[in-house]
Formats: structure tokens, C-alpha cells, sequence
């Protein structure tokens, strides 16, 4: 083929890839939208609004899962099945702050796997490095006297400190990255989970809209992770693949 025929065919190639992954993700998106169209989070605990609040993660872990195959699963895919348990956990904060932890662990351990490009060494990097950290320990110290208020102070103190270790990680190893998906779908995971905290730990009486605030973010957040580590793996394909030629 000359050079407009590979210039063509590539094209082609992009756009079957671009259609191929939104057609994956469409379930996510219906399922999101339903969710948001029954509004659930007011009403009491219940199996239904704990599948429909779980449902949107639990489809994107079977589009990653469909997409990558079983590279993932000790990845972003573990991370999303852990978050969709969190998000069954109605009731009980202890377990679901838990499943979460283990999630951004999961997605540490990816973002540490030879799929992503490493970007550890530029001065915009570590400027971030540092933001991250500072913004974590300040956050952390600025809810340290409402934490310290909760009847189960002892064990929830320490708990949410843990918490923000793996999130402020989690966030500085998306930086490592270099991928652009993963770094913005960390940074609305920690927007998501603070505008949480802020309700939860009673930071602030009551909230417009907050509910809202944090599940818009937390889905996007866990989109964008997922999307960030398909196309990791795509990028990985089309380098082995350049190798080979």
C-alpha cells in the first residue's frame, strides 16, 4: 500500500475502534441515565436502589473487562467490582469506605503496570506530586475536628486517614501516567469523594444539590478511568504491533 492507502486505512481502523468503544459503553450511559432518572438516593435502602446505584459501574467493569480481556482484572476491573460493592453497601459506612479502599488500591496497582506510560520526571509532574500531597494532608487535617466528634472517633479517624493515603496516591500515580483519561477521572474521584465527606462528617449543615455534585462526579470519574485504561491497552497493542513490523 502506498502512503494515502495506510493513511486511509488507519483512518478506518480509528473509526471502527472510536464506534466499536462507544457501542461497549452505551450500557454504562443508559444505565447511568436511569439512574439519575429514578433518583434513588433519598429513598430508603433497598436491593433495587442498591442494583440500580451499582449497576452503571459493574457494566463498564464488563466493557473494560470485554475490551482488555483478563489483564485487567487485578486492575481496573477489580477497582470497579470493589465500587459497585461500595455502592451496594447502603448502611454501612465501615464496609463501603473498605471496598473503596481496596479499589484505589486496584487502580494504583494498574497505574503502576508497563500498559501506561510512564511521566514521572518532568517538573509538571512533580508539581503535581506536590499539589496532590498538600491538598490531601491539608483536606485530611481540615476534617480532623468533625471526625473527632463521630461517637466511633477511635476507629473512624484513623480509618479516613488510611482512605485518603490510597486516594492521594491513587492520584499522584494517574499523574505518573501521562494518561489524560486516568489523571481527570482521578481528580473527580477525590472532588467526588470530598464533596461527600463534607456531608457525611456533617462539615457543613446541609448542601444544594450536593448529592448530585457527587454522583455526576463519581461516575464520570470512574468512566474516565476505565476509558483511560482501554486505551492504554490499545496503546500497548498498536506498539507491539509497530515492533513487529
Amino acid at each position: 500500500m502506498d502512503i494515502l492507502e495506510t493513511h486511509a486505512y488507519h483512518r478506518r481502523q480509528r473509526r471502527n475502534k472510536s464506534c466499536a468503544l462507544f457501542l461497549s459503553l452505551l450500557p454504562f450511559f443508559l444505565s447511568a441515565a436511569l439512574y439519575f432518572y429514578l433518583w434513588t438516593p433519598d429513598s430508603p435502602p433497598s436491593i433495587m436502589s442498591a442494583g440500580v446505584k451499582s449497576a452503571p459501574v459493574l457494566l463498564l467493569a464488563a466493557a473494560v473487562l470485554s475490551w482488555n480481556g483478563g489483564q485487567s482484572v487485578l486492575g481496573v476491573v477489580g477497582g470497579l467490582v470493589f465500587s459497585a460493592v461500595g455502592d451496594c453497601c447502603l448502611c454501612c459506612w465501615c464496609m463501603r469506605m473498605g471496598a473503596f479502599a481496596v479499589a484505589h488500591l486496584l487502580y494504583s496497582v494498574s497505574f503502576l503496570s508497563s500498559r501506561y506510560t510512564k511521566n514521572s520526571s518532568s517538573c509538571w509532574s512533580r508539581f503535581l506530586y506536590l499539589i496532590l500531597f498538600m491538598v490531601g494532608g491539608g483536606y485530611y487535617t481540615y476534617l480532623f475536628s468533625y471526625l473527632q466528634k463521630d461517637p466511633n472517633s477511635e476507629v473512624l479517624t484513623p480509618a479516613v486517614g488510611v482512605y485518603f493515603v490510597l486516594i492521594t496516591l491513587m492520584g499522584v500515580l494517574a499523574v505518573r501516567t501521562g494518561n489524560i483519561p486516568t489523571l481527570l477521572g482521578s481528580l473527580s474521584f477525590m472532588v467526588s469523594d470530598a464533596t461527600l465527606s463534607l456531608q457525611v462528617f456533617k462539615v457543613v449543615e446541609s448542601m444544594q444539590h450536593g448529592t448530585t455534585v457527587v454522583m455526576v462526579t463519581y461516575y464520570l470519574a470512574q468512566f474516565l478511568i476505565a476509558v483511560g485504561d482501554m486505551q492504554a491497552v490499545e496503546d500497548t497493542d498498536d506498539f507491539s504491533k509497530w515492533k513487529r513490523s
